[in-house]
């Protein structure tokens, strides 16, 4: 079959789905993901066909980092979504069009979930959510990764999904038709995907863990949990001579890096990630990714990288150092490291909140709050007590025996009644 994969945000929001790609194309679909333009080259080095969109992530990224923040409310974020997403949506909408045309099922992400269930009934399609992290799925269990965690009980937890739902669904919906007005060509939205009352409600596929979010009993068979969706090193990768001379020359050192945020105190940061490791008297691997740390004079025992695989690095880690991105969080877990969260904006509280419950790391420092002293301190946690690190270990091992993708194309599948 011919399926489409639609996905928009950052590196770590869009390596999952290319993941899934790879499992689809394994499993042999003919797949097309479409992406924004900038990660063309990413995608195709994996050998799937690319659809580019409109757009540029980082606009919306550091939008968020620096307008709604880590105590950010879920109105807060809505509204940064809501003003990047009317300058680009009809422009995005109109991609997704096109590169849905010939396809035979749909497969989209969370901020193309309205666009991809729509010109999924444009076509007579199937389609499906595929998300990283629990949205427009109520349950009593937990609340909303968007929201406090609050112990007030079940009646705070649904609610607090049904207004995300809300949130997302009728601000997209407002913003989209504003933005339409002089694009008639475009197709109104119509229902909400998950709608009890529709037709056909569309499925929802989770990419994360059950031993790091039980699937909880209220939610549906139309709900599956299957595991991570991710992508190993592209092959034939193999690490730098200097890197890999780095490593041999002495204990695992710790991994300090921020992913696709934005800070506008690289410097700042920078410093206390160096003072940090001084103070700890640890060896440092610092990551600069999208600019959250900033170049500077490298002491002795520290190495600095624009970019390497989270699935070979992070193994050869003693302790994580992260900003509890999603997809960066996965890794750690997989890699069974323990991690030191510093959250920036988003559901990265959230994750941070999670991995200390889980037992595999220190309480999150949110990024406002970092100093020397707390994260040496975290380091020193992390890097020392043996009963966190027992844990991460452990979890690692369950995580690396579960099959996301191949659970997710199979899942698929099946809806679709596709036989083998």
């Amino acid at each position: 079959m011919h399926i489409t994969i639609l996905a928009y945000g950052s590196r770590g929001d869009i390596q999952p789905y290319v993941a899934l790609g790879v499992g689809f194309k394994q499993a042999g679909h003919t797949v097309r993901l479409a992406a924004p333009r900038m990660f063309e080259p990413f995608v195709a080095s994996y050998g799937l066909e690319f659809a580019p969109l409109a757009g540029d992530p980082t606009q919306l990224i550091e939008q968020a980092v620096q307008r709604a923040g880590p105590g950010a409310t879920l109105l807060g974020l809505a509204r940064v979504v809501l003003g990047y997403a009317i300058q680009v949506a009809t422009q995005v909408m109109a991609d997704c069009i096109r590169a849905c045309q010939g396809t035979e099922a749909i497969i989209h992400s969370l901020l193309l979930t309205t666009a991809g269930y729509e010109i999924a009934r444009r076509l007579g399609v199937p389609d499906f959510s595929a998300l990283i992290f629990a949205a427009f799925a109520p349950t009593a269990a937990f609340p909303n990764q968007g929201v406090p965690e609050l112990p007030l009980g079940p009646l705070y937890n649904r609610l607090s999904h049904k207004l995300f739902i809300q949130l997302y669904w009728q601000g997209g919906r407002l913003g989209y038709a504003w933005a339409r007005r002089g694009h008639r060509e475009l197709p109104p939205l119509t229902a909400w995907p998950f709608d009890p009352s529709n037709e056909r409600i569309t499925p929802i596929l989770f990419g994360f863990s059950r031993h790091v979010i039980p699937k909880p009993p209220d939610w549906g068979a139309g709900v599956h949990v299957t595991g991570y969706w991710f992508l190993d090193a592209a092959p034939g990768w193999q690490p730098p001579a200097d890197l890999a001379g780095f490593l041999e020359a002495g204990p695992a050192p710790v991994y300090i890096g921020f992913g696709s945020v934005i800070s506008r105190n690289a410097r700042e940061l920078t410093e206390i990630a160096l003072a940090a490791l001084a103070q700890t008297g640890q060896r440092g691997l610092l990551v600069s990714g999208w600019g959250a740390l900033a170049a500077a004079d490298w002491p002795p025992g520290v190495f600095h990288a624009d970019s390497v695989p989270f699935d070979w690095l992070f193994p050869r880690m003693k302790v994580l150092v992260h900003h509890g991105g999603v997809g960066t969080t996965a890794a750690a877990l997989r890699a069974g490291i323990p991690s030191v969260i510093v959250p920036f904006t988003a559901d990265q509280p959230y994750w941070g909140r999670r991995v200390q419950r889980l037992g595999v790391g220190p309480a999150p420092i949110l990024n406002k709050k970092l100093t020397v002293e707390r994260l040496a301190e975290a380091i020193h946690s992390a890097a020392s007590e043996q009963g966190m690190r027992r844990r991460a270990a452990e979890l690692g091992e369950q995580i690396r025996a579960e099959e996301g993708v191949a659970q997710a194309v199979e899942i698929v599948e099946q809806y679709l009644g596709v036989a083998h």
